[in-house]
């Protein structure tokens, strides 16, 4: 069985690892008990979104970056898991990201920002 509290607890892990930071630091920081950081990081306890989004700021991480590598590592798993089950594993889909160029509202022309989104969900009417 695939727990998603692990997956993300190993994901958060990695996220503060890879900046070199104690749990200490990133506990106080997120303003949680050093002890329950732990247990989230290990997936034993669940972390409310209240909870993951103080993390997510101490670690000076979206949300929407934890949440992606979640995402990817469930599918890993879960074609892992199909796969020791010897069931035909799907070829996975995911959509195509296109980068949209966007002009700032404030009218000021050197000021772009792009913008990754599938490409079914995203509407382009030129003005």
């Amino acid at each position: 069985m695939i727990l998603l509290r692990r997956l993300l607890g190993d994901v958060l892990r990695r996220q503060r690892q890879r900046q070199g930071r104690t749990l200490r630091e990133v506990s106080s920081s997120a303003r949680v008990s050093l002890g329950y950081l732990s247990e989230v990081e290990r997936g034993q306890k669940e972390a409310s979104s209240e909870l993951l989004s103080a993390i997510c700021d101490a670690l000076d991480v979206r949300m929407s970056q934890v949440m992606r590598e979640v995402s990817d590592e469930l599918s890993l798993a879960e074609l892992a898991e199909s796969a020791a089950a010897g069931e035909t594993v799907p070829a996975p889909v995911r959509p195509m990201l296109n980068s949209v160029s966007v002009t700032s509202v404030t009218g000021v022309p050197e000021e772009r920002v792009t913008i990754k989104a599938p490409a079914e969900a995203v509407d382009v009417v030129a003005a």
